[in-house]
């Protein structure tokens, strides 16, 4: 991975750290209740891997099954794991979406002019950009590869799907040297649909992966960003999660985490049934709550 995503992604994990987690224990509970139920029923006799694995934060390692691996492109997310729970285990450092560095130079050519090395005006460089962004394709090559070679039984998925989007428009906002997006949301912005274009391309891609791989899978995701000081609350189940919505007070505005992607219309095929399925609110920060969805599949035997 390039130096700058790297960079970035330190970046990003310091400052979630630094927040305060005062308000995160129901979360924090719900999270290492599901992914402590994955570790706890994998086969200890084959591999384990765990996506998003990070600080160690959400992840209860004390229940992970000896051959159990990390994987998390921010390059101190062992380092925080071994502090925090006193374990050295196998780590990968990759880009789950197979396509940030792509990204990352794709966007770098449309912002400077290759024959003169100067940056472009910035309305150029955003239509240049949203112009070429739908000739990318991410391709989670490295973690096929892994699968292919370890064959794992089960992967967790640990909060990491709905940040690939956020992710994207941070390395979009650093190479621009500010956000380029146009302030006001009535206006089109041809750019920012584009990289939500990406983002969905870049999910779709990771999840036919995961229900290639033949494991058992457990995700715990970012399904919406909501903001605005409100009352927030969830009605029961309901497959599209803007129904589930309870909000009383100032309007909230919401943001789709996975642009438009709805992971169990992947998981359930490959002979995998889906077995538990939940949501809950996780207050992140004053006036931002994040929508977090917990989907489990197991193999049919």
């Amino acid at each position: 991975m390039p130096k700058p995503l790297s960079r970035l992604l330190r970046r990003e994990q310091f400052a979630f750290l630094a927040r305060d987690h005062s308000a995160w224990g129901d979360h924090l509970d719900r999270v290492r209740t599901v992914l402590g139920e994955g570790l706890q029923s994998a086969d200890p006799a084959r591999p384990v891997l765990i996506l998003g694995a990070g600080s160690g934060l959400e992840v209860p390692w004390a229940l992970a099954p000896p051959d159990t691996t990390g994987w998390d492109g921010d390059p101190w997310s062992r380092l925080w794991t071994a502090a925090r729970h006193h374990r050295w285990p196998p780590w990968v450092f990759e880009d789950l979406t197979g396509g940030m560095s792509e990204l990352d130079a794709t966007i770098r050519r449309a912002v400077m002019e290759p024959w003169s090395g100067r940056p472009r005006e910035r309305e150029a460089a955003k239509q240049r950009l949203a112009g070429l962004l739908p000739f990318l394709v991410p391709d989670p090559g490295a973690l096929r590869a892994w699968i292919g070679a370890h064959r794992p039984s089960t992967i967790l998925v640990a909060n990491v799907m709905g940040q690939f989007g956020a992710v994207a428009e941070n390395v979009v906002e650093t190479v621009f040297g500010g956000p380029p997006w146009d302030p006001d949301p009535e206006r089109e912005e041809p750019l920012a649909e584009a990289l939500a274009a990406w983002t969905a391309r870049a999910i779709e891609a990771f999840l036919r992966v995961l229900c290639e791989s033949g494991a058992d899978l457990w995700l715990v995701h970012d399904r919406a960003v909501v903001f605005g000081g409100g009352s927030l609350d969830l009605g029961p189940w309901e497959d599209d999660w803007t129904r589930q919505l309870r909000a009383e007070g100032p309007s909230l505005e919401a943001s789709d985490a996975l642009a438009g992607v709805d992971p169990s219309s992947f998981l359930p095929g490959n002979e995998l049934n889906s077995v538990k399925r939940d949501r809950w609110i996780w207050p992140v920060a004053l006036g931002q709550r994040h929508l977090v969805e917990a989907l489990v599949v197991r193999r049919t035997d």
